[in-house]
């Protein structure tokens, strides 16, 4: 049985791009790619890992997201964030602190470019 992954994005292009990235590098998962408000609880369920991107602090579309995120325990779970700017990152960072999910090092993707390198190396340190 294949390993589970889900990636909540705001549905932004450049946001979008970051999570095809990290799709592409893991090739050990079935991944699924939803945008917040087409996202529902129960996709985390059977999720070993999720990646949870935005392009700005609080997006309306993270309202369920957020207050999901504040009543749920996914201390069991590994978690990435990523964002093209240092703001974003920190709202990201503090939504999934209640959860408490694994989160690992956040991934900035400036100007909504990064190189696949780059994006392996961030993923190593949340799998391994």
């Amino acid at each position: 049985m294949s390993k589970k992954a889900l990636i909540i994005t705001d549905g932004t292009p450049s946001i979008e791009s970051i999570a095809q990235a990290i799709s592409g590098a893991l090739t050990d998962f079935n991944v699924k790619i939803y945008s917040a408000q087409k996202f529902e609880g129960t996709d985390l369920l059977p999720a070993e890992v999720f990646f949870i991107g935005c392009e700005e602090v609080s997006p309306s579309s993270f309202s369920y997201l957020e207050d999901m995120l504040s009543h749920i325990n996914l201390a069991s779970r590994k978690c990435g964030i990523f964002s093209v700017k240092n703001e974003p990152l920190k709202y990201l960072a503090k939504i999934i602190k209640d959860c408490e999910a694994d989160a690992a090092e956040p991934l900035l993707a400036k100007d909504g470019k990064i190189e696949q390198p780059a994006v392996n190396k961030w993923l190593k340190q949340i799998i391994n």
